[in-house]
Order: structure tokens, then sequence, then C-alpha cells
């Protein structure tokens, strides 16, 4: 068992626990912003249903994240996992700082990409799994927008006629159910990929292949679930304005159809096809497009061209520090042999 293996696993969780502070706020952004629930209820609401997700979606998404470079087996390839989880905390504070919501999706894949180029160069690479990579970014930006367009306009027309208090009180339980299946669905997104990472550093500590399907461990599960969870409730509120407030204001039918259209997409995929999507992406493509569903001038664009170019951004910036991080541990690691 080499002796990088805790490090390692300190990295991981500390990749987890971002996740959970800055990403899990993405999905009851909208029920927050709508008044439905208070903040505090909302972040407990989100680490169970984040725990739901963990257990209950299988390990498509994971086996997809662990087979996306091929680092071989070993200490070496284990220090450029270390550096990639490093380069994702780094990356991730410093925008929430500002009050950007990043992808952490996005930046866990780039870091590990960006490790697997400083380690092994461009046959580190697994293109057949990037390419499920490349169908997320789509699946999380143009599908995410069109859906929720589509259906914010069929909430709106079937409950035409209804009286506005009596729609906010509807809406207002339906948005319990929505945000809840979002924060479900974050589990089984965001919650598999780090899971992928974890089993990924267990397998290359003990100089094990990593096969095209992982096995997940219960306790694998709990760890991560535990460690969102705890990122989870201390709170990111910051991202829950921007992407709630700022960006744009919706009615409450208009935060269920967002979050329904971000968490069909999200589930759909884990299920279908083990497709890694971003949470942040999805959700704020989604709540674009119902604002644009009722007016474009709902929208702040301003704020939402801020989001997508650091969504933007999150690729070549963790892909290089990923890079980076995993030539200088790699030169750490011989000064100490």
């Amino acid at each position: 068992m080499s002796a990088v293996l805790p490090v390692a696993v300190l990295l991981v969780c500390a990749s987890i626990f971002v996740n959970g502070w800055t990403d899990a706020p993405n999905a009851i952004a909208t029920v927050v912003s709508t008044r439905v629930l208070k903040p505090r209820v909302a972040v407990v609401m989100a680490t169970f249903f984040n725990l739901i997700g963990i257990m209950c979606f299988g390990s498509a998404v994971a086996s997809t994240i662990a087979n996306l470079v091929d680092v071989g087996t070993g200490a070496n390839p284990l220090i450029a996992v270390c550096a990639a989880q490093l380069s994702i905390v780094i990356w991730s504070v410093s925008a929430w700082k500002f009050g950007i919501p990043t992808s952490e999706s996005h930046a866990l894949i780039a870091g590990l990409m960006g490790a697997g180029i400083a380690y092994r160069g461009l046959a580190a690479f697994r293109w057949e799994e990037f390419a499920k990579v490349l169908w997320g970014i789509f699946i999380s930006t143009v599908v995410g927008f069109v859906a929720s367009y589509i259906v914010t306009k069929i909430v709106g027309f079937l409950f035409r006629r209804m009286k506005r208090s009596k729609a906010n009180r509807v809406f207002s339980i339906g948005q319990v159910v929505s945000a809840a299946l979002m924060a479900t669905s974050h589990g089984a997104q965001d919650g598999q990929k780090f899971m992928g990472v974890f089993v990924l550093v267990l397998l290359l500590a003990k100089g094990q292949p990593v096969p095209a399907s992982i096995p997940i461990d219960f306790r694998v599960m709990l760890i991560c679930a535990l460690v969102m969870g705890l990122g989870t409730s201390v709170g990111g509120y910051r991202i829950i304005k921007t992407m709630g407030v700022d960006m744009v204001k919706l009615d409450k039918y208009q935060g269920f159809s967002a979050e329904l259209s971000a968490s069909a997409c999200m589930l759909i995929t884990t299920v279908a096809s083990g497709i890694p999507l971003s949470t942040t992406s999805t959700k704020g493509s989604a709540m674009m497009g119902a604002g644009a569903a009722k007016r474009l001038s709902n929208v702040n664009w301003a704020v939402a061209k801020e989001m997508v170019m650091a969504w933007i951004l999150t690729f070549p910036v963790c892909l290089a520090l990923g890079f980076f991080m995993t030539k200088l541990f790699t030169y750490i690691s011989t000064l100490l042999v």
C-alpha cells in the first residue's frame, strides 16, 4: 500500500467537501430565491437528498471518470491524481470568493486530463470516455436551456387560468419536490464522479488496474456522502445569491420548471449512459431557459455571461493547474526519495 495514499484520500475528501460547499447550493438556488424554503432548511434537505442520490444510482458515471485517463499503476500515478485534486480545490475556492458558480465536474475532468498529460502525455487519454464528457457539455448547456424553456411554456399554458395565489401555493409544494429531485440528481452525478476518483486512488495504491465498470464499496459511498453533506451544510450562500437573485429572478412556477427540467436531464443521463453532467451548467442553463420563457429581459445576461465565461475558463485553467501541480509534485517526490 503506497505511503502517498493518506495524502491522496485527504485531497479527494477536500475536493468532495468543496463540491458540497460550492456546487451543491446550485441545486437549491431557486427554491431559496423564490422564498419557498429558508436557506438553512434547504441546505438540510439538499444534504439528505444528496445522500439518496449517491446511494441509489449505480456507478456508470463513476466508471466513466475513473477510466477517463490511463496513468498506469503505482505511486507516481497516485501523485498525479493528488495534483489533480489540489487543482480543483484551488480553482473552486478562488471562484467562490467572488461568488462565481463554477463547475466542479469540469474542474475534476480537466484536472485529471492535465495530470494525465503531465505524466504520460496524450497516450493517457481514453478518447471514448472523453467523448462522453463532450456530450455532457452539450446536454448540460443546450439541452438544459431548451428543455427548461419548453417545460416552462407548457406549465405556464396549462395553469394560465389559475389564480396567482392558488398557483403560488401549488408550485410552492411542487418546488419542494423538484428541489429534492435536483439535490438527488446532484448526488447521483457529482457524488458518483468523486466516488470514481476515490476508487481510482485505492486501486492505484494497491497497484491494481482500473476495470471498465468499477465496483463501489458501501464505505466509499458513505464517506463521500458524509463529506459532501458536511460541505453543503457550510452553506455556499454567495452562490445561491448569484444564481437565484443576480442572474435571474423566477416565479414559483418557473423555479419548478427549471428544477424539473435540470433534474430530469441529469437523472436520465446518469442511469442511461453514464455521461457526466455539470450540475452548475445544467441548473444554470435551465434557470436561464425558464426566465427567457417568460421574457428575455428577465435574465440578467451580463451575469449570465460572467457565469458562462467561468465555465469556459474552468477547462483550460484546471487542465494547466493539474499539469503543473503534477510536475511539481513529481519533482518534490524525487527529492524525498
